[in-house]
């Protein structure tokens, strides 16, 4: 397990953005279970090759004019147990760090795995995520 001192930086380039960090596994069912609507669930990793473009992409990605209702993240390798229950939402997908699913009303209708965002650059990964919520996210109607 790495430091805190290494991870908080980590951590915090998302949830600077409004991304809920859920650290326990209680966390995730409370935010997961039964709820309505589009979330975005990042589990987010010290991972150097792919992580440190996951994390631009979804900032990216975030200032796109349609987003999911909720923001989520859990960190794996740190916070295992909330790890391991986020990625149980994940029907069908071996765990993956890090990795991107949304899920509306809680079942997985988008997913990239670290095989997908490894050795992509941020503006792919946030293409394929923006392109997601335009198809599985409400969108906002101007008034």
């Amino acid at each position: 397990m790495y430091d805190e001192r290494f991870v908080t930086p980590m951590r915090q380039e998302l949830t600077r953005l409004g991304v809920e960090e859920l650290r326990t596994s209680a966390d995730v069912d409370a935010r997961l279970k039964d709820t309505h609507g589009t979330t975005l669930v990042v589990v987010n990793s010290v991972c150097g090759c792919a992580a440190r473009n996951a994390r631009p992409a979804i900032a990216t990605a975030l200032r796109h004019s349609v987003k999911p209702d909720h923001l989520t993240t859990v960190f794996a390798g740190q916070d295992v147990e909330a790890t391991t229950k986020a990625r149980a939402y994940f029907t069908g997908y071996p765990p993956s760090s890090p990795s991107i699913g949304l899920l509306k009303d809680g079942e997985v209708v988008f997913m990239l795995e670290r095989w997908q965002i490894e050795g992509r650059s941020a503006d792919a990964i946030a293409a394929d995520l923006t392109d997601a919520f335009d198809r599985f996210c409400a969108k906002t109607v101007s008034a």
